[in-house]
């Protein structure tokens, strides 16, 4: 079993303002960079524990139907995987979720059918349920759930994970930038609490090695 940081909920909050992603983005959205074949071996290290766990946000948003999702209700007892990020990004949101795309096609079936990924969008302004619709099976995964609605709601949800998230801003030439933080939470089945943290370097191959675990709501 590898070695794996523990990192106290307190100190994480605190930090999350420190290690926002500023992602730039046009009017069109952006093809995920290719990814590598989840053969390889792991990284060490690529989660880290949070102790004490986080509590899943109470979230109640709409989902790529237009139907209200509560987050909480909806994924109660299911491996979730949790994302905040928006459709425009150029770089780092697209390539996450290609990233846990590939990895959720190494599961067999049955993990598969379990696994929730949840993609909360920071930009609910463009992010429409119609647009995350288009985007996400495109960017990731046809089974992946995009979320969008209020974003002070959104904001709100994120911070209670130590996910720091500022509202789009718009640049002199026009860019749309949204500062996020690109942490990757992952919620137990058992406890329905949020206790790994992946971030933005994690790889397929990352992933792919521990989801298997955290579909049985063990630690990878």
């Amino acid at each position: 079993m590898r070695k794996k940081t523990l990192i106290a909920a307190a100190a994480l909050t605190a930090a999350a303002a420190l290690t926002l992603t500023a992602c730039g983005g046009d009017d069109s959205n952006t093809k995920p960079k290719a990814v590598a074949d989840v053969s390889g071996g792991q990284r060490p290290g690529a989660a880290t524990v949070l102790d004490p766990a986080f509590h899943k946000p109470d979230l109640v948003l709409k989902d790529t139907h237009g139907k209200t999702f509560d987050l909480r209700a909806e994924t109660k007892n299911k491996p979730t995987l949790l994302y905040f990020g928006y459709t425009h990004c150029p770089d780092v949101c697209p390539l996450t979720m290609s990233n846990l795309a590939v990895a959720r096609k190494s599961l067999t079936k049955a993990e598969q059918d379990k696994l929730q990924v949840v993609f909360v969008t920071t930009d609910p302004e463009r992010d429409t349920p119609a647009e995350l619709g288009k985007w996400l099976p495109a960017a990731g995964d046809p089974s992946f759930i995009g979320l969008t609605g209020d974003f002070k709601t959104i904001q709100a949800g994120a911070k209670k994970l130590g996910i720091g998230i500022d509202p789009p801003v718009k640049q002199k030439d026009g860019t749309i930038v949204s500062t996020h933080g690109a942490e990757v939470i992952a919620f137990s089945p058992r406890t329905n609490d949020g206790y790994l943290l992946y971030g933005d370097n994690t790889t397929a191959q990352d992933y792919a090695k521990d989801l298997p675990e955290i579909i049985e709501g063990k630690r990878p």
